[in-house]
């Protein structure tokens, strides 16, 4: 049993790790698809990926304690077992249960052999579930088994290997019997689900509030800050490519930055009808309410995010001025450094607290930057 827990927990910390990694680019795909984030949905989707890491680490953990795997085992070891229903034969061996005496029976409950194959059985079950899910319909049952199927050979044949040469002797049988019973579990979790999905609002429920929200041109907060997070990792990558290739940095990296802030910020959103890249990405666009210029309101917009970065540089700048200890201006140099370092955690507070008001107030409050620009987020072309 600990063996179970160990596996289950590194899963977990898997898990935990690649949530990190993935929950943006989450965001980015449920607010550029349904405008909205469903809680539903991400419960789901980060628990499959849970339950299958989980699922994997059970069949491949733990790991033999040296690569030379045929040293730890007998000439005589059997790696593959392509009896089908063994498993039926090793339950009853020495269990003393007659099949014509039913008061016999429950010594089969005694056996490791019937945990073993029960343990396959519930193994694949949760992934029936899934697929019910992703499938959503009940006579793709055939495609959900073959799935599963092919899932459950893909752990055989990944044991079978030694994880594909990782260890020269395998380290886990291959057993038909697995196959059996992880395909059966899967099938009959696919037809329970609906159990546990009842629980859940359906895909239909969901992408009738996606479209509620289209048709009332609902932008949320998250959907603007996420295009404004795309358009910053976009300049933050073109210059990284700029600064490996010529090798500079300092003044012209600053140069640089300014110059493709213009750009992203300011010429292509006066060439896309008020949109940057990021807004692309996110399937919405910036209009005036008041019928001013796209164009003038856009650069405006602009001169907003320049005018925030560049304070942010010069208080950067000036916090890492450094002067001898012999210098007359160094005491002076000590005060500025301080002061850079309040100036710069203030103005981070501020616009901390700035967003995540404009984040609970549901759309009500608008990022300065666009309340400077008087521009509002809409879906409509």
């Amino acid at each position: 049993m600990s063996t179970y827990t160990q596996s289950i927990f590194i899963a977990f910390f898997i898990t935990i790790i690649l949530s990190f990694v993935l929950f943006i680019p989450w965001l980015i795909y449920t607010y550029r698809k349904y405008g909205y984030l469903p809680m539903s949905k991400t419960i789901i989707m980060f628990s499959f990926i849970f339950y299958f890491l989980s699922a994997l680490c059970l069949v491949l953990l733990p790991f033999p304690s040296s690569r030379d795997t045929c040293s730890l085992q007998s000439e005589d070891t059997v790696h593959t077992n392509l009896r089908l229903f063994q498993f039926v034969d090793d339950v009853l061996k020495d269990s003393g249960v007659v099949v014509t005496n039913p008061s016999t029976w429950l010594a089969i409950t005694k056996q490791q052999a019937f945990f073993q194959a029960f343990f396959n059985f519930l193994l694949l079950m949760p992934f029936g579930v899934y697929l019910r899910y992703f499938l959503k319909e009940r006579r793709y049952w055939k495609r959900a088994f073959l799935i599963s199927f092919l899932l459950t050979l893909f752990y055989e044949v990944t044991q079978r290997t030694g994880i594909y040469g990782i260890f020269n002797c395998a380290y886990r049988i291959f057993d038909v019997d697995d196959l059996l019973l992880n395909s059966v579990g899967a099938l009959l979790g696919f037809f329970l689900a609906p159990i546990v999905w009842a629980l859940f609002p359906s895909h239909e429920e969901v992408e009738a509030k996606a479209a509620e929200m289209e048709k009332n041109d609902i932008v949320k907060p998250i959907s603007i800050l996420l295009a404004l997070a795309i358009d910053l990792f976009i300049v933050q990558s073109v210059w990284m490519i700029i600064g490996v290739l010529t090798g500079y940095s300092g003044t012209f990296e600053f140069l640089v930055k300014m110059a493709l802030y213009v750009v992203l910020f300011g010429v292509l959103p006066s060439m896309m009808n008020g949109a940057t890249l990021g807004m692309k990405v996110m399937r919405f666009t910036m209009v005036n309410k008041n019928g001013k210029s796209i164009v003038k309101q856009s650069w405006r917009r602009c001169i907003a995010i320049i005018a925030t970065l560049c304070l942010s540089e010069a208080i950067t700048t000036l916090g890492d001025i450094q002067l001898d200890m012999d210098s007359p201006f160094y005491v002076l140099q000590i005060v500025i450094s301080l002061l850079a370092a309040i100036a710069g955690f203030a103005l981070t507070m501020i616009i901390a607290i700035h967003v995540v008001r404009v984040i609970i107030s549901g759309g009500k409050r608008r990022l300065y930057i666009d309340q400077y620009a008087d521009l509002m987020a809409t879906r409509k072309k």
